[in-house]
């Protein structure tokens, strides 16, 4: 949760609003499946639980999204290997590219 918090707090600083955060994956997928945003930033490991049917609902969706991870893109599953990845630990200035990147596609 305190990652979370810290992550809100950058998003705060970037002029982002928030939607969430989730700690759990079905509260995760209820938001993926029925909010309206421009786009999501997922933790693989949720709980103890894999993000990927959070993934597969934004995508279904055309929602971009980004993960992160201590394990970088290496440890994501299949289709999502490409998906735009923030190993932790980050910087603010790593998300703010991320973001202006993979959601918003703006050039890095």
């Amino acid at each position: 949760m305190l990652v979370a918090m810290m992550l809100e707090d950058m998003l705060d600083d970037l002029g982002c609003t928030v939607v969430g955060p989730a700690n759990r994956v079905p509260q995760a997928l209820d938001l993926a499946r029925q909010e309206t945003f421009d786009g999501a930033i997922l933790d693989v490991n949720l709980a103890g639980q894999e993000i990927y049917p959070v993934a597969e609902a934004l995508a279904d969706r055309d929602i971009p999204f980004v993960f992160v991870t201590g394990y970088g893109s290496a440890g994501l599953r299949d289709p999502f290997c490409n998906v735009a990845t923030l190993q932790k630990p980050f910087q603010p200035q790593d998300l703010e590219q991320v973001i202006r990147a993979a959601i918003l596609g703006q050039p890095k």
